[in-house]
């Protein structure tokens, strides 16, 4: 039977969360928190892999306690266990760090039960790096498979699997050895509503909780700040468009004023690429 890990993050809502203007850091106290889009769309297909093939599904995330919200809404789309690792050695990390703490949760799962696919989202909606999925890879010396969009075929027996992977202008395919890494696009799936059996097994679901002390050999310079060598120098909201101009009148005066504010802009450009 497979055995598929998900990493998962649980991360402020970006339509709602609003910006600090005195430090130009996001205000993660001004929006709820909830499971990253992309993670969904990744525990999904993990979910689907395992009623196609036969298998477990382990979810794995690092952050503060309140993180288990995010598994039990990933036990809601049907993972059967989950895992957290929190500790204040891990605050402050970057897609380096946090790629390494969830490699070090990885192996110690499987010291439990050998993991033979890792499936990420394509990224966060806080940070939009994909950094952490090909991070991961990396640390396990397996194939990373990143912007997947249909999984073909996995064949454990014979130890491949068969992917699409996105391109700008259509798509390849792929044919990877077991065990591998995927990072998945939203569009390879739909996240439908949640089975009643499945919400009330999420209400009670207590995940398993790992501090530092618990993943075994672990460098702990590589963790948290310490381990993060990257730095935001600023952060700042992009400037609101102004507003457009109404066109008042008959339908002839607004197509006129239409075409006067077109010329305007056809001349503006044409200055400014003479300018360039």
């Amino acid at each position: 039977m497979l055995h598929i890990v998900a990493c998962i993050k649980q991360v402020p809502d970006t339509k709602i969360i609003k910006m600090n203007p005195k430090t130009n850091t996001m205000d993660r106290s001004s929006a709820p928190a909830i499971l990253n889009p992309y993670d969904a769309h990744a525990v999904e297909e993990a979910v689907r892999l395992k009623q196609r093939y036969g298998g477990v599904v382990s979810v794995v995330t690092m952050g503060p306690p309140p993180a288990v919200k995010a598994i039990r809404k990933c036990v809601e789309i049907g993972a059967d266990e989950g895992y957290l690792i929190t500790d204040r050695a891990f605050a402050g990390a970057d897609t380096l760090a946090t790629s390494y703490a969830l490699t070090k949760a990885i192996e110690k799962i499987s010291e439990i039960k050998p993991v033979d696919l890792v499936i990420c989202g394509k990224m966060t909606i806080d940070g939009d790096t994909g950094q952490v999925g090909p991070g991961i890879a990396r640390r396990l010396d397996i194939p990373p498979l990143t912007n997947v969009n249909k999984v073909v075929e996995v064949n454990q027996s014979e130890g491949y699997v068969i992917v699409h992977r996105k391109l700008e202008d259509g798509y390849e395919v792929i044919r990877s050895t077991l065990p591998c890494l995927f990072s998945v696009e939203k569009e390879i799936n739909e996240v439908p509503y949640s089975p009643l059996p499945n919400m009330l097994r999420a209400a009670r679901y207590q995940p398993v909780i790992w501090a530092v002390n618990d993943l075994g050999e672990i460098d702990r310079t590589l963790l948290g700040l310490k381990g993060s060598p990257t730095i935001v120098a600023k952060v700042w909201p992009p400037e609101k468009p102004k507003g457009g101009e109404r066109l008042e009148g008959t339908a002839q005066e607004q197509v006129s004023r239409l075409m006067e504010i077109l010329q305007e802009k056809q001349g503006l450009f044409r200055v400014k690429e003479e300018q360039v």
